[in-house]
């Protein structure tokens, strides 16, 4: 086909598949393989192959880690230039993609085709081991390390090891002691944009997200997905040294500090140090006297809601917990697990003066009063 535009022809060669102009031969010729799925440029690194000699170049720079697109902002490189350009909109603030449901905008369109899939609830990504699924591919490759406890990321201060990058660079903060984003309303700092974002519905008590099965309200998506496990009763994550099993990542990770004596939660007020964040805050409330939680019975208030449960006991004479050995009921698991040591012979408590074992604490410490004081 030929079009006059003035005096010179200028020649289009035109895609028969899917009716695509081209203004050179060689430009149409590359564009078929599209169709035909050829691949003839192959890595002799790792044997990908590629449509395109140019995809090839790209692709082997993750090889080589050369990284020629630079950033005159703030001097970070990339290895190619689209994501340099990309990367500029941070520093320009310039947010071109639009969702028309909702009006937020975006500075990416991965963000953005991301954010679409909210609305339209699509997740064709599914994980073939425990059935979840996921809105993107990235999600789901990210989700499997769960399952493979694969954890690539090191932290070189600690050694400690991550399943994601995104969790070795939160990590990192706790050493650099970097908290850059500050709330505007009551000036608290936090060391990530999550915090902060979960701190704000504290001033806005804006909770969006419904639990169709107790109708249970939330402010973050998050705490919803970690609610529902709840109901379904999933545990997917198990501890390797105990075989204790979990509902959620985090709580695994916090119970591994039990096995590793590592404790980073810190006090501010009396410096005492804590294996999870859980009993941190359950401690500030010895600080603060803060007991919110009531019996409707007796009116005696409780810093934990488990200890007002366990408490509640005491008026309705329930005794949940059976010793399988003999058949005692017990009122609280602690009490049910001090019984068991009778069955087992098992003296955990020793006295670091004289050897002494002891089944139960306060037998050492009744043992200590009275014979090294």
């Amino acid at each position: 086909m030929e079009i006059n535009a003035g005096e010179k022809a200028i020649r289009h060669f035109k895609c028969e598949m899917c009716g695509k102009l081209f203004s050179q031969s060689s430009n149409l010729s590359s564009h078929m393989k599209i169709h035909t799925g050829e691949k003839p440029f192959k890595c002799e690194t790792c044997g990908k192959s590629f449509t395109h000699n140019s995809s090839l170049i790209k692709h082997l720079r993750i090889h080589t880690g050369e990284k020629p697109f630079k950033c005159e902002v703030c001097d970070k490189f990339f290895r190619q230039n689209a994501s340099l350009l990309e990367h500029l909109r941070i520093h320009t603030g310039e947010k071109p993609f639009k969702c028309e449901i909702c009006g937020k905008f975006f500075t990416h369109s991965s963000g953005f085709s991301s954010h679409l899939k909210i609305h339209t609830d699509e997740k064709p990504f599914k994980c073939e081991i425990c059935g979840k699924l996921c809105r993107e591919n990235a999600q789901l490759l990210s989700h499997l390390k769960m399952h493979t406890g694969e954890k690539p990321f090191k932290c070189e201060t600690c050694g400690k090891l991550f399943t994601y990058n995104s969790g070795l660079s939160s990590h990192m903060k706790i050493h650099t002691g970097e908290k850059p984003f500050k709330c505007e309303i009551c000036g608290k700092l936090f060391s990530q944009s999550s915090s902060l974002s979960k701190h704000l519905n504290v001033h806005t008590g804006e909770k969006p997200f419904k639990c169709e099965e107790c109708g249970k309200l939330f402010s973050l998506s998050s705490n919803l997905s970690r609610h529902l496990k709840t109901h379904t009763g999933e545990k997917p994550f198990r501890c390797e040294i105990c075989g204790k099993l979990f509902s959620l990542s985090y709580n695994l990770l916090s119970h591994l500090n039990i096995h590793t004596g590592e404790k980073p939660f810190k006090c501010e007020i009396c410096g005492n140090m804590f294996s999870q964040n859980s009993s941190l805050s359950l401690h500030l409330k010895t600080h603060t006297g803060e007991k919110l939680f009531k019996c409707e019975i007796c009116g005696k208030s409780f810093r934990q809601k488990a200890t007002l449960s366990a408490h509640v006991r005491v008026h309705t004479g329930e005794k949940p917990f059976r010793c399988e050995t003999c058949g005692k009921l017990f009122t609280h698991n602690s009490s049910l697990s001090s019984h068991l040591l009778m069955h087992t012979g098992e003296k955990p408590f020793k006295c670091e003066i004289c050897g002494e074992l002891f089944r139960q604490r306060s037998g050492l410490s009744q043992h200590s009063k009275k014979t090294h004081r």
